[in-house]
């Protein structure tokens, strides 16, 4: 079942319809051995017929049909998505995850709003003040680049379904090379169905990119904080603005941290993205977190 298990749930997530495809395929597969696209074409779509042999839950029985693999555990499966309580909607959107939206909409209000950025700053640093009277500025920047970075990229890797989307790209890639053939065959009957299928996986593509989008709250939620918290440093009382020159790597010397390096961008802003960008990749490697669409 470790299998079957995420393909039926990647079938749950597009939408109760599927399932019910896939329950009627299944009885009707159990009570004759295997199943046709005459059998149920009374009861599914030809696009949902179509997804369920991509999802690779339908296997060809050489030319008599298709049965389905693993039929005990794609029952136990589908009764696991019928049991599992609907407390998430919006492709997946809990009700924390749009609370974590709300906060991360009111954090962005530090940007432009001196007062929040100023409370917002000022209750981090009841966290962060010490470090920063024991070490050096650059160095704590670096620290917080190495946090941020570690906690995104652990966020998108357990937030993602990277298999899924894997699974999606080569979908989409068989339907066209299926589109090209029937073209080149004249067989109008399959170019419906084919595009059909079409605009499910269109349909299907607007929910992924929701869940994309669903770790980024998240981490939006920490690392703006963070963010907000170096520029009252910078900014604020914090930090003397005639602190002692340090030396960049590329920009060699700096004399203050609000000087320009990069057109606007200050000399803090330089060093935290450079800092992020170098360490995010060294810990996805570490961690072997994976952060780019697989097949399953």
């Amino acid at each position: 079942m470790a299998r079957t298990a995420p393909k039926v749930e990647r079938l749950a997530d597009d939408g109760e319809a599927m399932t019910d495809a896939l329950g009627e395929v299944l009885a009707v597969a159990e009570e004759q051995g295997a199943v046709t696209w005459s059998d149920v074409s009374d009861d599914i779509t030809s696009g949902e017929w179509g997804r369920l042999i991509e999802s690779g839950l339908l296997i060809d029985a050489d030319g008599e049909g298709f049965v389905v693999e693993d039929p005990e555990a794609v029952r136990e499966a589908l009764e696991d998505a019928d049991a599992e309580p609907e407390d998430d909607d919006d492709e997946g959107w809990s009700q924390w995850d749009k609370l974590a939206a709300l906060g991360t909409v009111g954090l962005f209000a530090g940007y432009s709003i001196n007062s929040i950025r100023d409370a917002i700053g000022g209750t981090i640093d009841l966290a962060l003040g010490p470090l920063a009277n024991v070490l050096p500025f650059y160095v704590l920047i670096l620290v917080l680049a190495v946090f941020t970075g570690a906690t995104s990229s652990i966020l998108q890797d357990q937030m993602m379904d990277m298999s899924g989307m894997g699974d999606h790209q080569e979908k989409m890639e068989q339907i066209k090379e299926r589109r090209k053939k029937a073209k080149e065959e004249g067989d109008d009957e399959a170019l419906d169905r084919i595009e059909q299928e079409q605009m499910e996986l269109m349909t299907d593509q607007l929910g992924m990119f929701k869940q994309q989008f669903r770790p980024m709250v998240w981490i939006m939620l920490i690392n703006i904080p963070v963010f907000l918290w170096i520029y009252w440093m910078v900014f604020g009382p914090g930090l003397t603005v005639g602190s002692p020159v340090i030396t960049l790597p590329i920009f060699g010397e700096v004399a203050s941290w609000r000087d320009g390096l990069v057109g606007p961008m200050q000399a803090w802003i330089v060093w935290y993205f450079l800092c992020s960008l170098s360490f995010t990749q060294v810990i996805r490697k570490a961690l072997d977190v994976q952060t780019t669409p697989t097949g399953s």
